[in-house]
């Protein structure tokens, strides 16, 4: 089986990206510091801890291993962080990323799967974002993630390097089968903190802004389920094994749902009440953001089949309750 190396492995994200290589017939080798990313979700293939700012370490694992691809997900990834700290984030992200891409094409691994993001387009209000819109990223997150995708075009152009950038939108959801989840220190993201706060583990959930223009006053997010997201980035490795060029997805489903839609299915799936609390908006956040995924449905062969609202928040809901890794 073909070995692919996959960043942040051990979080979110990588840990249902490690599970479907592994279902797909790769061995996924799971390059992670666990900072933010947790042993116990390693389960699928190889682990190897180390950092990306660690060039030596880098090159020692794709000795090793000798991947036939990498499927990037190893990155700082809070909004609100990023505006407070952008150093942090051209640090991570941009200078780690390069030391990634300069190992690959050093060991001769040519192939690379980007998770990027959504946040590249920025607050483009009343647009549904495909991949020909414009990227102005209005926080230091989208920015870094956006300066990654322009160093892979320039391997590509200097050393043959194809890669399959994905720019996603809110995931959500967990694995059907409850091998695995989401679970963030500290949590962030809005479905995890709204499940805690209905579990009583946070007096509430903040809703952060309620003057946005839109009809509730809450910021308006498109959600796709974290399965449907890791088939996604499984196409991506085998349309580069398939020989074909480097290209960009968008994935999302198309529809938005507000942070009062979300609390409203939120409360409708558990049979709880959500408690709730009005703040601040948080510097860096868009107003709107929705996809539009006819190119990866198109040209892809992608299908979301777990992706509806209720069915992200099932899932989020079984984890939640089936208890969490443990650093």
């Amino acid at each position: 089986m073909k070995n692919i190396l996959v960043t942040g492995g051990a979080g979110y994200i990588g840990s249902h990206a490690c599970k479907a290589l592994k279902a797909a017939g790769y061995t996924p080798v799971t390059y992670d510091n666990l900072i933010t990313g947790w042993q116990d979700a390693v389960k699928f293939g190889p682990f190897e801890q180390g950092d990306l700012l660690d060039r030596a370490r880098l090159d020692e694992v794709f000795a090793k291993y000798q991947p036939a691809a990498v499927m990037h997900f190893a990155a700082l990834s809070q909004v609100g962080e990023s505006m407070k700290d952008p150093g942090a984030y051209w640090r991570n992200n941009v200078v780690g990323s390069l030391n990634l891409i300069e190992a690959a094409v050093d060991a001769g691994c040519l192939q690379f799967v980007f998770s990027s993001t959504c946040a590249t387009y920025g607050d483009q209000d009343g647009v549904t974002l495909d991949e020909t819109c414009v990227q102005q990223p209005i926080n230091a997150y989208g920015a870094s993630k956006r300066a990654i995708e322009d160093m892979l075009e320039n391997f590509g152009q200097s050393h043959g390097l194809r890669s399959v950038i994905f720019r996603y939108f809110n995931v959500a959801g967990g694995d059907p089968e409850g091998e695995i989840g989401e679970f963030h220190q500290p949590e962030t993201h809005l479905i995890p903190l709204m499940l805690d706060a209905i579990d009583g583990k946070r007096p509430a959930l903040t809703i952060f802004g309620t003057d946005y223009d839109t009809p509730d006053g809450t910021c308006i997010r498109d959600y796709v389920h974290v399965c449907d997201l890791v088939d996604a980035h499984v196409k991506g490795v085998e349309w580069l094994q398939g020989g074909k060029d480097s290209t960009v997805f968008n994935l999302g489903t198309g529809d938005g749902f507000s942070v009062r839609e979300v609390v409203a299915y939120s409360a409708e799936v558990t049979n709880k009440v959500v408690p709730i609390v009005e703040g601040e908006r948080r510097p860096g956040d868009a107003t709107k953001l929705v996809s539009g995924s006819s190119r990866a449905i198109r040209e892809l062969g992608w299908t979301p089949k777990r992706s509806s609202l209720k069915l992200m928040i099932t899932d989020a809901w079984r984890w939640h309750q089936s208890g969490h890794y443990e650093k």
